[in-house]
């Protein structure tokens, strides 16, 4: 989450305020600054809530993400929602989930250890995606929430932020359970990114069916570019371009996806996994037919 610029109509106190926030929160771990047995080589990202790191494993000398929800955030109650959430999301095991390696209290920090990635999917969306690339990821995000839905979870915070790209491609999405906490603790209620949510979870009410939404909207992203917007009218932005390299049949499919009315959607990313493995190839014949008949 970065932040917004500060308005010229705050007071200087206002403006004083919220400088200092940013400080506290970029001042207080510093790099090369060394966390247990983590010693932290480079900031990857930054938010309301946590910082993450590049971090250097010093017994095992392997690098590591390594996550710590800024200090004022550590308190009981979180720590709380923390054991619960993790507790409900341990069994998620599946090669496209990043698993959290360790969560540990040090220094009177939470500490939570990942698989180190090479970019966010955010980073690769700045670069151009080739159709199969493009789905072969969303395969991959589909069946990573296939299968926290047949556990009954609900990751809540689908965003590209959230999805970890590793060599050749492969993708794990990141922060379930962690994603809901933090929105709650830095917003006090909800869950979820504006931009990235299902209108049904920005009214406080998110199902398996928000998920598959916001699945939907990325890949979207990877197919044209754009970024479909509320009030999500059909046709949105980027249609044409999807049209020009897919066939009909999987424009319905993303139509369904995205559809505002949750009842009209998939109901859950397994129902959406069935439907999207039978028109991938379609898809990728149909890209490949075109390109043919344009050489």
């Amino acid at each position: 989450m970065t932040c917004a610029p500060i308005s010229v109509a705050r007071s200087d106190s206002q403006r004083v305020d919220v400088r200092l926030r940013q400080h506290l929160m970029s001042s207080e771990l510093r790099i090369r600054q060394k966390i247990g047995k983590y010693r932290l080589e480079r900031r990857l990202g930054q938010g309301g809530f946590a910082s993450v790191f590049q971090a250097l494993d010093t017994i095992q000398g392997i690098r590591v993400a390594v996550k710590i929800p800024h200090s004022q955030y550590t308190t009981a109650t979180v720590l709380n929602e923390f054991r619960r959430e993790i507790r409900t999301t341990q069994n998620l095991e599946h090669e496209n989930i990043l698993p959290l390696k360790d969560a540990s209290i040090i220094d009177d920090r939470l500490v939570m250890v990942f698989p180190l990635g090479v970019e966010t999917l955010l980073t690769r969306l700045t670069r151009r995606l080739a159709l199969d690339t493009a789905l072969d990821i969303a395969e991959q995000i589909i069946r990573a929430v296939a299968c926290a839905h047949s556990h009954r979870v609900i990751h809540c915070d689908i965003k590209p932020d959230n999805v970890i790209v590793f060599p050749e491609n492969r993708v794990r999405l990141a922060d379930f359970g962690i994603a809901k906490i933090s929105r709650k603790t830095v917003q006090g209620s909800g869950t979820g990114t504006v931009g990235y949510m299902a209108p049904e979870q920005a009214m406080g009410k998110p199902s398996r069916r928000s998920d598959v939404f916001s699945i939907g909207l990325i890949i979207w992203r990877m197919l044209t570019g754009s970024w479909p917007e509320w009030p999500f009218e059909w046709p949105p932005q980027g249609h044409q371009r999807l049209r020009s390299k897919v066939p009909q049949e999987f424009i319905d499919f993303m139509r369904r996806s995205i559809e505002p009315n949750p009842r009209r959607r998939f109901r859950d990313a397994e129902q959406m996994l069935s439907v999207f493995l039978k028109l991938k190839p379609r898809a990728v014949r149909h890209a490949r037919t075109r390109r043919r008949a344009s050489a």
